[in-house]
């Protein structure tokens, strides 16, 4: 699927003045959406540097502790909500089971309406940048926001998409539950190092991915160093997500204005990251 970028856009926001952050150019350049069968190779990465970002990935992609079954319902963890009771709680809605029990001379247990937490369904998609070399703390910074994220989704309840692009994108794993890092990782480290950075085609893709989402509350998250150097200028599709959070890579060149504004237009937030370790603590204040 071949992007229309239309006429090109070096005027920035439709209507203003040329505001290109730090010499990012927008261009007429197109997009093109690829399969993962199009764009997998074996032997991109070294056996030494997929088993560090295995290692990585694996550590991050366990639950936290509180975030099981019972703690998520008796805890402090998403919304709280009067059910039927299963068991798990007894902290009793007392005016609600009442109410059932004028209504049933002979009650049983599962009449009792007590008070849990409930986790929202989630969707989340994530847009990894990979233009340039997959390599160093790149890799892994990309091995532990996959597991980060995949640790905190792997619930029936979420679901998650993972975006590979440079120029043009690639869906790495299609918007939906998720049961395992390792796939996702595997197949992320197997496509080459690419050459331009198109944000924009970036954006279009994680937007129609979150468009076949069934949960309500949807996110996208742009792990990338914002140095957009291909297609047309990317903030008018930023305002577009409901949440638009970026990861922003410093440990190289970056364009920290860019990033900004970004997620400014999208109403997320911005985190700079310049290793790996800094990613779980973000992914936490984005969606935790």
């Amino acid at each position: 699927m071949t992007e229309s970028a239309g006429g090109d856009r070096r005027g920035g926001l439709q209507g203003g003045p040329t505001t290109a952050a730090q010499g990012w150019v927008a261009t007429s350049e197109a997009g093109e959406r690829l399969t993962l069968g199009e764009v997998r190779e074996d032997g991109v990465t070294t056996p030494e540097v997929r088993a560090l970002a295995r290692r990585i990935t694996a550590r991050l992609s366990v639950r936290p502790r509180g975030r099981d079954r019972s703690s998520v319902v008796s805890g402090g963890v998403g919304r709280l909500a009067s059910v039927p009771y299963r068991y798990n709680s007894d902290d009793i809605d007392l005016d609600r089971t009442l109410e059932v029990l004028t209504e049933r001379p002979l009650p049983e247990d599962t009449d009792v309406v007590v008070r849990e937490r409930v986790q929202a369904r989630r969707a989340v998609v994530l847009m990894i940048d990979v233009s340039g070399s997959m390599r160093g703390e790149k890799t892994r910074i990309a091995a532990a926001t996959v597991g980060a994220l995949a640790g905190e989704l792997s619930t029936g309840a979420s679901e998650l998409a993972v975006v590979a692009f440079w120029r043009d994108a690639a869906v790495v794993h299609r918007m939906g539950p998720v049961t395992s890092a390792a796939p996702l990782l595997d197949n992320l480290l197997s496509i080459p190092a690419k050459g331009l950075t198109n944000v924009h085609f970036a954006l279009s893709v994680g937007l129609a991915e979150l468009s076949r989402a069934r949960a309500a509350r949807r996110c996208g998250i742009l792990l990338s160093d914002a140095v957009h150097n291909a297609g047309p200028d990317p903030r008018d599709l930023a305002a577009r997500f409901s949440a638009l959070h970026i990861l922003l890579e410093t440990d190289g060149e970056h364009d920290a204005e860019l990033a900004g504004e970004l997620a400014k237009l999208g109403k997320g937030l911005l985190a700079p990251v310049r290793g790996h370790r800094d990613v779980a603590p973000a992914l936490n204040r984005m969606i935790g």
